[in-house]
């Protein structure tokens, strides 16, 4: 009975597909993490012309602007009010997004070292046998030269 272990290939393409998928979400990651960034720009943008705005209105009230004016000046700040609302919602969602992906990556990088293991596990075991097949033709040469030997 020949219980020889053969080199199985699958776990290393396991292996390498789970360092794919780590590789795809980690570009994921990098992408979202590029949209927070960029919402937390917008965010501190509108909240600076919103700041603008309303100081322009307190210093304009003092100056008695015209009724229409104020009333576009407030209109617009409430514009910018309900963008800026917008833009946190963003960010929120995008935040969750990040942690969804960041769950993912745990997930996927548990997946690529569980391959990782079975596929070191059975070079080993090839190595092994192969070594104690050696150690067989050693063994076999060694009694063949011993026999060989001429007695004396």
């Amino acid at each position: 009975m020949n219980d020889s272990v053969v080199a199985r290939p699958c776990w290393t393409i396991l292996a390498q597909k789970a360092e794919d998928k780590i590789a795809l979400i980690q570009n994921e990651m990098m992408l979202a993490r590029q949209r927070l960034q960029s919402l937390q720009t917008s965010e501190q943008r509108i909240q600076k012309m919103y700041d603008e705005y309303r100081d322009g209105l307190t210093k304009s009230d003092a100056q008695s602007v015209g009724m229409r004016e104020a009333m576009n000046q407030r209109q617009f700040m409430s514009q910018l009010l309900s963008l800026m609302q917008r833009v946190k919602t963003d960010i929120l969602y995008t935040e969750n997004t990040i942690i969804g992906i960041k769950e993912q990556l745990i997930v996927q990088e548990r997946e690529r070292i569980k391959m990782q293991t079975l596929a070191d596990q059975n070079a080993m075991a090839v190595q092994r046998e192969e070594n104690k097949k050696d150690q067989r033709r050693m063994d076999a040469l060694g009694v063949m030269q011993f026999n060989l030997k001429p007695q004396a």
